[in-house]
C-alpha cells in the first residue's frame, strides 16, 4: 500500500554555539542571532519515512517546519535527501510560540494538507528538549502515537509494527493507521544529500526568501517545483488567540551556559575497601541513593 507522509522537522540554534545574545528581552529564543542547523532527532525522523517510502511505491513524503524564512534550509535539504515536498510555515504573528502554541499551528498545518497516514518527527528538538510537540499535535489530531520509536519494522493491513527504545530495554508496538510516532536519536540516522536531486533543488525557495533582481528568476516560472509552498496563519485558519506569543503560556526566564568543573579528585585502585569507602561517601553526600 502507499503511504502519504508528513515529517515534523525543525530548524534549530546550534546549542554548541550560544553566546550571549541567546534570549530576547521577552524571554524567547534569538533566532536570528544563533547558527541554525536541522534538529538532529528529526533527521533521524526523516530517515524512517524516507525508508517507508522505498518500501511501499507510490508514497510521498512531505516535510513540514515552522520558522523564520531561513528555515527553509531544512526543507531544502530533505529534498536532496529524498523528500518530495517541503512547506514553511512562516508569520510574525506565530513567533515566540512555545510548544502549546507550536503544536496548534502544525496540526492546523497538518489538517490543511489534509490527514496523512503516519506522521513522523523526532523526539524532543535541542533548543527545548521537552518532547511535548509530536504529542500535543497527535492528541490535538485526535490521533493514536507511538514514541521513542527506533525504527518501523513495517506497514501492512492498516497496521504499524515499530520497535521502540525505553529504559532497560527495548519493546515492539503494532498501532493501526493513521499514527504520530517520534522517532529516538538511536534511530538510524539519515542518508546523505543524494547529487542529482541537490542539482535539481539547489534552487527551491519558498517566496518570501525571493528578491526581484535575484539571478535565474525566470526559472521558477518554468519549474513549478523549485517553489516551496509558504504558508502563513491565515492559510491554515489558524486562531490567532493560540498562536505565537499570545497561546504560549510557558515563559523562559533566562539562558545560561553551564561548565562543570570539578573542585577535586580521587585516584582509586580496584580494592574493594576504596571502592565501598566512595559509594558510603557518595550515599552520605545524596549524590546517589
Amino acid at each position: 500500500m502507499s503511504l502519504k507522509i508528513v515529517v515534523l522537522a525543525k530548524q534549530v540554534p546550534d546549542t554548541r554555539n550560544v553566546g550571549k545574545d541567546a534570549m530576547t528581552a521577552e524571554g524567547t529564543v534569538n533566532r536570528a542571532a544563533l547558527p541554525a542547523i536541522f534538529n538532529p532527532e528529526d533527521l533521524n525522523a526523516l530517515e524512517q519515512a524516507l525508508r517507508l517510502k522505498d518500501q511501499h511505491p507510490g508514497s510521498t513524503v512531505t516535510v513540514l517546519t515552522m520558522g523564520l524564512p531561513k528555515a527553509a534550509d531544512v526543507l531544502r535539504e530533505s529534498l536532496y535527501r529524498g523528500a518530495d515536498a517541503g512547506i514553511l510555515l512562516t508569520d510574525r504573528a506565530l513567533g515566540g510560540a512555545d510548544t502549546l502554541a507550536t503544536s496548534y499551528a502544525l496540526s492546523q498545518a497538518i489538517k490543511k494538507i489534509g490527514m496523512p497516514d503516519i506522521i513522523v518527527g523526532g523526539r524532543q528538538a535541542i533548543d527545548g528538549d521537552t518532547a511535548q510537540v509530536g504529542p500535543q499535535v497527535a492528541q490535538k489530531l485526535g490521533l493514536d502515537q507511538v514514541t521513542y520509536v527506533e525504527s518501523v519494522e513495517s506497514v501492512v493491513d492498516g497496521k504499524v509494527t515499530l520497535v521502540r527504545r525505553i529504559d532497560g530495554g527495548v519493546e515492539k508496538v503494532e498501532a493501526p493507521l493513521p499514527l504520530l510516532i517520534t522517532v529516538t536519536g538511536s534511530a538510524a540516522p539519515c542518508r546523505p544529500c543524494n547529487a542529482k536531486r541537490v542539482m535539481k533543488y539547489k534552487r527551491a525557495t519558498a517566496p518570501i526568501e525571493r528578491t526581484a533582481d535575484m539571478p535565474y528568476a525566470d526559472e521558477y516560472d518554468k519549474k513549478p517545483y523549485l517553489t516551496l509552498t509558504q504558508w502563513g496563519a491565515a492559510d491554515i485558519d489558524a486562531d490567532l488567540q493560540q498562536c505565537g506569543m499570545a497561546g504560549s503560556p510557558t515563559k523562559v526566564k533566562a539562558v545560561q551556559n553551564i561548565v562543570f568543573k570539578a573542585k577535586e579528585s580521587k585516584r582509586l585502585t580496584a580494592a574493594d575497601a576504596e571502592v565501598e569507602s566512595l559509594i558510603k561517601e557518595l550515599l552520605e553526600s545524596h549524590t546517589i541513593g
